[in-house]
């Protein structure tokens, strides 16, 4: 099944792969399985260059006081910080867009979505962490303003895995197909690749 139309331009979205989720001293469980996306993501996001498409490294970016540190989650990813830099693993190209975010969505509290249309963009695939929290609410806010939405499998990622497998599962047969769908990296690659060989 075609993912793309002749006319579409992708901007893939890799959401919040920072240092500080990657630091072995945080012990974080969300670790192991996000290192295992790094390799589709990096490919994926070749893809996307060759075709003339978007690469937005959006992460979090918070204040040491933000309201979401009331309840139990504990400060990270503080703005300016080492921790909230990409992480050196994921290639970057000079023409990649990084987007320090305030909040989950790579959409909330940013110019991502004037970006994109500046651009042309007219597909957001999701990639990165965790895949039922800031993907998923980056996913719905690229629908939401009007962007088609594809939440890339193998590029996703969450701790337990069945929390990932459950959350795309959801959204893998959905009334709002095919403005958003769940699909593997190389089923997008292999379309980016056709419209990059015919000159789209």
């Amino acid at each position: 099944m075609k993912l793309l139309r002749r006319d579409d331009r992708v901007a893939l979205l890799v959401i919040d792969m920072v240092k500080d989720y990657f630091d072995p001293g945080h012990r974080l469980p969300i670790t192991e399985p996000a290192t295992k996306i790094i390799g589709p993501i990096n490919d994926l996001a070749d893809a996307v260059r060759a075709s003339g498409g978007m690469v937005v490294f959006a992460t979090d970016s918070f204040g040491r006081q933000d309201f979401i540190f009331t309840g139990r989650m504990k400060p990270h990813a503080i703005c300016g910080t080492r921790g909230a830099e990409v992480i050196d693993e994921l290639r970057r190209g000079p023409e990649d867009i990084w987007l320090p975010k305030p909040r989950f969505s790579a959409f909330f509290g940013t110019d991502l979505a004037g970006r994109l249309k500046k651009n042309r963009i007219t597909v957001c695939a999701v990639a990165g962490i965790a895949t039922h929290i800031c993907v998923l609410t980056s996913a719905l806010d690229a629908l939401c303003n009007d962007f088609k939405a594809i939440l890339v499998e193998d590029c996703t990622a969450a701790y337990p895995e069945f929390i990932h497998a459950n959350t795309l599962d959801n959204y893998r047969r959905n009334p709002l197909q095919p403005l958003l769908e769940v699909a593997m990296s190389d089923a997008l690659a292999a379309d980016l690749e056709e419209m990059a060989a015919s000159g789209q």
